[in-house]
């Protein structure tokens, strides 16, 4: 029989407060653990219709404001402010879905999803990062800490002078705590949210972004430790605070110095050996999670504290990958969420509305504003940063996240905090961390920065100037390619050369990765060799080392490694950004295929290929694709064949510029063949036969593209062919599309170790606009398609070459994409050009 008794419960502040509901609640099994009635059959479709509301709306308000760079934290908030009493709450959904029966169930399952949030955050945040940063971001966040505090406290005061005048609701015994709690939550930061702010407006590897993600590291570590300390102190049990504050730092060394090292072993083991089931990596993350909460819990802090320690001893690296993977869309996408669409009730603005003294409290909630950026401003200008990163950086850092949340709600259960107080301080943390973004991308108008970024090409470089290339990997097998191309670079002191390897990781949602770049940007590679890194140290790590092989190969060679994260959609975007930032002449990309077994190529990722042609379609320099057919793995060769082949146009002579730049390097052999095209071959395609001014304008401007080829390849022989022995110069004059497939076939016979070609971007010859159509990979062009061919026959490593100015030729430069036009030929057949 089941047994009836009367539960009195306070709902929870962020339900229908400020009234108290009490209602009736059945119990089975009264001597179990579990004292319930039956939730499947009784509370089961209310649980599921809560959180279905929850998710759908949150989604769609996300969606909506994604484009304005908000982070999901906000959507969240704002889809519970719906059912907040000045909007929905009082209708027949408000009161269905907030209905007394289903509060304690949707907050429990609100209170688990914020653990298992705070665990994420934990197993991405990476200690060594934190004790790598330098002096500037420390200033920065101990001012960061320190002022807004100081001046919160005083924000309080004037407020509780003018509203406790009418209204005493604080009890004297806890002035002093809500004096510490109202200011912490002001000072405090959120490091995931913040990073995925930067990277959402692509200033993640700015320098704006680099000081603004380290002091928000900081400051949230930081903010960790106080919470730690000052919890404790809010119970209502005066000798327990002092005892708590102790055992629970004494239960994080437990954790650190006992817990670790066996988990790690154990973890580690099970990841080697990719023996892990989803039951064993369940029981292993949630449900130490949820141990360590208990244990913090009982200690007298807080449960969110325990399920952080946690996720900081878990291992890193390949273990927090499929962690990540597995759990992510679940945490962050529906039972997170449940933890901020319940703050949206919290913000009842008819609580300050109401006040006498309405119209101060509404000007205090957009004063908040000033304390952190003004702090900021005031540390900024004594590491001479400009004043405009400063007023940036303060901006940032206004971001707050869960744990000022959670502040506010234990202040507000435990009745430090009314609900004035609470509510003019969410307000103000919701709308410091929506307008955080959108004062951003006004103050720095990214895009802007990529339309004045001036014109930029090896061609144009001095043969004494740096070159400067932006190389892009996924992985390390693709970096250990690219130093094998840029080895062939022949960097001495007088042209030297300065390499930035840049590995693209896709953002899945969370923050892990940007503690990685952040580690990276204070240690710009690691000491040693790949050959010696450990298989605990991550991919980025190996990637690091491998490029650094360059500078230790050839002094003349600088090199630093960046990781650019980003959803692959919108990756090109920092790949412009790092290119202008860094003001490089030429980004080099790997192909989205790989070599086979037998040569062959085959697809490794498709989504590489979009990437690449997002990055051709609007370059910030000069553009290569490199495909590596085994000239990585020939560096035991003595020497090295290249061969370029020039037809003519910009992309040609930037072809031939990376070739006259290879020239001179020990043990290699340049060879330049240039297809002189005659006969039909060599007919323009024309757009239009109506427009004699096109026509006139075509003609002068192909003429003017003949001249630069002679002029450009004149000089080379004169100075490279002349005085060398190792370049040579010859011609192949080409007539059909059977000549030319011949004079290829004749070129696969010879097997180059590396053949570069140009894209042929505005190349209107008959010839090519009709082999244009039958290419596989158009982005290569046709003869960088004709070698890439499985058919081609040869083992040649290929290196496809797109000048900047063929992107801007003509006015096209607003598309950036092959534009094909069909005009009638004397056959009546149709001919296409790019």
């Amino acid at each position: 029989m089941a047994a009836e008794e009367v539960h009195h419960l306070h709902s929870p502040p962020s339900w229908t407060y400020p009234k108290v509901e009490c209602y009736e609640l059945g119990v089975l099994h009264e001597n179990r653990i579990w004292k319930s009635n039956a939730v499947q059959e009784q509370e089961g479709q209310l649980l599921c219709l809560q959180i279905a509301y929850t998710v759908s709306i949150s989604s769609l308000i996300y969606y909506i404001l994604k484009r304005f760079h908000q982070p999901r934290l906000v959507a969240e908030i704002l889809a519970g402010f719906t059912l907040n009493p000045l909007c929905l709450q009082s209708t027949i959904l408000g009161k269905t879905l907030l209905a007394a029966r289903g509060i304690l169930n949707f907050d429990t399952l609100a209170n688990l999803g914020l653990v298992c949030y705070v665990l994420l955050s934990g197993l991405e945040m990476n200690l060594d990062a934190v004790l790598r940063i330098r002096r500037k971001a420390i200033g920065i966040a101990v001012a960061g800490i320190i002022i807004p505090m100081g001046i919160g406290m005083c924000f309080f005061a004037i407020l509780r002078h003018y509203h406790e005048r009418i209204s005493v609701e604080t009890p004297d015994e806890y002035i002093v705590h809500a004096y510490l709690f109202w200011s912490l939550a002001l000072a405090l930061t959120s490091f995931p949210i913040l990073a995925r702010i930067l990277t959402s407006l692509k200033v993640l590897n700015t320098n704006l972004g680099r000081i603004a993600l380290t002091t928000g590291m900081i400051v949230d570590a930081c903010g960790w430790l106080l919470f730690i300390i000052l919890v404790p102190f809010a119970s209502n049990d005066a000798a327990r605070p002092l005892l708590s504050m102790i055992s629970t730092f004494f239960f994080i060394v437990i954790c650190f110095f006992v817990v670790r090292p066996v988990l790690t072993r154990y973890i580690n083991h099970k990841t080697d050996t990719d023996s892990w089931e989803n039951s064993q990596l369940a029981v292993t993350v949630i449900l130490g999670a949820i141990v360590c909460s208990c244990i913090t819990d009982i200690l007298g802090t807080h449960a969110i504290v325990g399920a952080f320690v946690y996720g900081l001893i878990l291992p890193n690296g390949k273990f927090a990958d499929l962690v990540m993977g597995k759990m992510d869309d679940c945490i962050s996408g529906i039972i997170s969420s449940l933890f901020f669409f319940r703050m949206g009730f919290t913000i009842n603005l008819a609580t300050i509305a109401l006040q006498e003294y309405w119209a101060l409290m509404t000007l205090v909630v957009f004063l908040l504003f000033i304390p952190k950026v003004l702090s900021t401003m005031i540390a900024t200008f004594f590491f001479d940063i400009p004043a405009r990163d400063g007023l940036g950086i303060g901006l940032l850092l206004n971001t707050k996240g869960v744990l000022a949340l959670v502040i506010l709600n234990i202040a507000w259960d435990r009745k430090i905090l009314p609900a004035v107080y609470f509510t003019i301080m969410v307000s103000a943390i919701f709308l410091m961390t929506m307008m955080a973004p959108i004062f951003i991308s006004v103050l720095y108008q990214p895009r802007k920065r990529f339309e004045v970024y001036k014109l930029r090409t090896v061609q144009k470089l001095r043969p004494e100037t740096e070159l400067r290339i932006l190389a892009c990997v996924h992985n390390v097998r693709q970096a250990a390619s690219m130093v094998c191309v840029l080895k062939n670079c022949n960097a001495t002191r007088i042209s030297p050369m300065h390499v930035f390897g840049v590995r693209m990781v896709e953002f899945k949602g969370r923050a892990g990765a940007a503690t990685l770049f952040a580690s990276h940007m204070e240690q710009p590679y690691l000491t040693g060799s790949p050959s010696r890194a450990s298989a605990s140290q991550t991919e980025s790590d190996i990637m690091a080392g491998t490029f650094k092989v360059l500078s230790e190969w050839n002094n003349a060679v600088r090199v630093e490694t960046i990781d650019a994260m980003s959803v692959y959609e919108t990756i090109h975007d920092d790949i412009f950004s790092l290119a202008h930032q860094k003001l490089t002449s030429l980004v080099l990309l790997p192909f989205h295929k790989q070599a086979d077994a037998e040569g062959g190529l085959e697809t490794e990722n498709a989504i590489y290929k979009d990437i690449n042609e997002n990055v051709l379609r609007n370059p910030p320099c000069s553009v290569g694709i490199f495909i590596d057919r085994g000239l990585g793995t020939s560096s035991a060769k003595t020497n090295t064949s290249i061969l370029t082949l020039f037809v003519g146009g910009p992309d040609d002579r930037e072809a031939l510029a990376v070739t006259w730049r290879m020239a001179g390097q020990p043990g290699t052999q340049l060879n330049v063949v240039r297809i002189v095209l005659h006969g039909e071959a060599a007919d323009d395609v024309s757009v239009s036969t109506d427009s004699s001014l096109w026509l006139s304008s075509a003609i002068m401007d192909e003429e003017k593209q003949n001249m630069l080829d002679d002029e450009y390849l004149d000089s080379f022989r004169l100075k490279m062919v002349h005085n060398s022995e190792i370049v040579s110069y010859s011609e192949e004059d080409v007539g059909s599309v059977d000549e030319l497939t011949s004079v290829m076939q004749e070129f696969g016979k010879d097997d180059y170790d590396l053949i570069i070609v140009g894209q042929g971007n505005h190349r209107n010859s008959a010839l090519f606009s009709k082999l244009l159509e039958w290419c596989d990979n158009p982005e290569l062009g046709v003869l960088g398609d004709i070698v890439a061919s499985n058919n081609f026959g040869s083992q040649s490593s290929l290196l496809v070459v797109q000048q900047y100015e063929s992107t801007a030729m003509d006015g096209r430069a607003q598309s950036r994409q092959p534009i094909r036009q069909n005009t009638p030929h004397s056959d009546g057949s149709e001919a296409h050009f790019v």
